[in-house]
């Protein structure tokens, strides 16, 4: 099964563009992820959405917010400049969620107990 879901913040606004064949949005994000061990770094993941889920996080999140994302795993490669070959890995955002502070929604925490693993 190839699940995830993750809490983080943005670490910058949301980049979204329009695929030039078929016009569709694409965002690109990173968000940055808390480690589950005291006085670990942070995880910076990257993100891809599509369509109408692109537009709404790039109209409504900004720097610093925060957000929960629901996708998968997509992996990739490509050769840069230097000629050597690049590994990716991103997250496809399928659903997600966030604060609303004029509904005054409250932040959701995920804990231990709420993993599926």
């Amino acid at each position: 099964m190839n699940s995830v879901i993750l809490h983080g913040r943005l670490v910058r606004d949301a980049e979204l563009i329009m695929a030039k064949t078929s016009g569709t949005a694409i965002g690109k994000f990173t968000i940055a992820v808390k480690s589950m061990k005291k006085d670990a770094p942070s995880n910076f993941i990257n993100c891809v959405s599509f369509g109408a889920t692109a537009e709404r996080i790039a109209e409504t999140l900004t720097k610093g917010s925060p957000i929960i994302v629901q996708g998968y795993l997509q992996t990739g490669s490509y050769t840069n400049k230097a000629d050597v070959k690049v590994y990716t890995t991103d997250v496809i955002v399928t659903n997600f969620d966030y604060e609303d502070k004029q509904k005054n929604t409250p932040d959701v925490t995920l804990t231990d107990d709420d993993s599926p693993f």
